[in-house]
């Protein structure tokens, strides 16, 4: 019997995968449990649809991606900190700052998460750093850590 999988099943398939299963373990297991539903044209054209929705989706969000890394590449960020006279700084600029920053100076919202700082930043000067905004778009963001005035 031929089952569209509504959820991921161990050792079974993934979801939206339709499967040859045994009717007993199909009505038993997998229809009581709602992992699965049989493979019906009703229910065939639904999984299309929902596929086709969600990639429609995910080219959407790829899209927002590349626009928000665009605008953040173009942009040097300023970051105004306490600072020693030799150029060290107190403490150290977090990425949570650096998402504050963006969002004052260019009314960007970048989730703080999404910032990969390598090493902290504990001196004056500029850096890059990278925002992992989607899994196919990165964007370099350029900071610049200057000593309060």
């Amino acid at each position: 019997m031929k089952v569209i999988l509504l959820e991921d099943v161990k050792s079974l398939g993934k979801k939206d995968d339709i499967v040859d299963v045994k009717e007993g373990y199909a009505r038993n297991f997998l229809f009581t449990k709602n992992l699965g539903v049989p493979a019906d044209a009703k229910n065939l054209n639904d999984v299309k649809l929902r596929k086709s929705r969600d990639a429609k989706i995910a080219a959407e969000k790829l899209a927002d991606a590349k626009e928000l890394a665009g605008k953040l590449e173009k942009n040097t960020l300023t970051c105004r900190v306490k600072a020693g006279k030799d150029g060290r700084v107190f403490g150290s600029v977090s990425s949570k700052e650096i998402a504050v920053e963006m969002k004052k100076q260019y009314d960007l919202d970048i989730d703080k998460k999404k910032l990969v700082i390598d090493e902290p930043i504990k001196n004056l000067g500029t850096y890059k750093i990278n925002a992992k905004l989607h899994p196919e778009v990165t964007a370099v963001i350029t900071v610049d850590v200057l000593p309060e005035e």
